[in-house]
């Protein structure tokens, strides 16, 4: 499990340290930082995915395209470089990349592994010297990450099948994720996902789970003819025919992703998600905390960038009804860099779902609206 995540001049940070958990929230205000930090990891994942003997930094690639080293430099105190560091299972990984202004990859300047460090290295291997066998399962698990954005693919009349050897993730738009559905839908998921009353293959437990957030739904994927494509049919009720997905509401195209991104991923994997609340009902949005706290149990270590104060109150029931325990979920708020205050706050949880502390932002706008119409507060 990744322990920690520390950055220093990479975009708006000028030195992050950052504790992670097995369900890591990162709350905030707009344009605070939120998105960087699952873009660091993405970057790592995409230069380990695409270009295995790379020495050079991806920026651009089909995680996330980023620009330029001056696009990803902080711009106050950064000097053409940036640090990334983590811990992982007890095991620390360092790197130090540079580059011009307009360069689009970016030199691996230093690299060190459980503090022995190589300057100019030559012939990594994901990013590491391939002699370090401590690193393996630490390359294996930022390589194989999920990343959903909050960008998301629209409903399709048919999806493409793609190769189930090549794309085996859902990807960053969600876009293969009916193939993936397809390709696994026998395969046993993990134990501690599975829901009772459904068989534990991977089609009716992504079928169960979407009931819970949409009471009544059904899936059905059907073969297209003569063609390298499936059809995904969805409906609300055993009243009803299944109907094309656009005809159903666009939060159920939506939430799939996440359902079958969880329950696709093998224990101690990696996933990320971008505001896991669009298109959600906040019943729906409350069920999708309580989803994330069920996969950090089973072993998928989730960071999430939310600004839904249902998916956090979602996570807090689940801690006060024990399907997660408090100091195994954690929360960071990110507000912009000025005035000296510090970026990130860490509020923490105890066991009946209160957190100490709600700084100023931290989903505290249902009060300031309530206080206003009570007539105590100012517009």
């Amino acid at each position: 499990m990744l322990a920690r995540l520390d950055l220093r001049f990479f975009k708006c940070f000028e030195h992050l340290r950052l504790p992670l958990e097995p369900l890591t929230l990162l709350t905030g205000t707009n344009a605070s930082g939120k998105s960087s930090v699952l873009q660091a990891l993405v970057l790592l994942h995409q230069t380990m995915r695409e270009h295995e003997w790379s020495t050079r930094l991806a920026l651009n690639s089909a995680g996330v395209r980023l620009g330029t080293t001056e696009d990803v430099v902080d711009e106050v105190f950064g000097r053409g470089s940036f640090e990334l560091a983590l811990i992982d299972d007890g095991n620390s990984y360092g790197w130090t990349f540079e580059g011009d202004r307009r360069d689009m990859s970016m030199d691996v300047r230093r690299v060190s592994v459980n503090g022995t460090t190589l300057d100019n290295p030559t012939g990594l291997r994901y990013l590491l010297p391939p002699q370090e066998e401590s690193a393996a399962q630490s390359a294996r698990r930022l390589r194989s990450l999920t990343y959903i954005t909050a960008e998301r693919a629209a409903p399709q009349n048919a999806y493409p099948l793609e190769d189930p050897h090549v794309i085996d993730v859902v990807g960053t738009r969600g876009e293969h994720t009916v193939s993936v559905l397809h390709w696994g839908r026998d395969e046993p998921v993990l134990h501690k996902l599975a829901l009772p009353g459904a068989p534990a293959n991977r089609l009716r437990q992504v079928e169960a789970r979407m009931a819970a957030f949409f009471p009544g739904c059904a899936l059905n994927i059907q073969p297209a003819g003569r063609s390298n494509a499936v059809t995904l049919g969805l409906r609300m009720s055993n009243e009803t025919n299944f109907h094309r997905p656009g005809h159903t509401g666009f939060g159920l195209t939506q939430c799939l992703p996440i359902v079958v991104a969880a329950l696709s991923a093998p224990e101690g994997s990696l996933v990320l998600i971008e505001n896991p609340e669009v298109h959600l009902h906040p019943a729906g949005q409350a069920v999708m905390g309580r989803f994330m706290a069920d996969m950090a149990r089973a072993g998928i270590q989730v960071l999430v960038e939310t600004h839904s104060d249902h998916v956090l109150n979602g996570v807090r029931r689940a801690v006060k009804a024990g399907r997660i325990a408090a100091d195994r979920a954690a929360i960071h708020f990110f507000r912009p860099r000025s005035d000296g205050r510090p970026q990130v706050l860490s509020p923490t949880m105890d066991a009946s779902g209160n957190i100490d502390e709600w700084p100023e932002s931290f989903f505290d706008q249902f009060d300031k609206d309530a206080s206003y119409f009570a007539g105590w507060g100012e517009d």
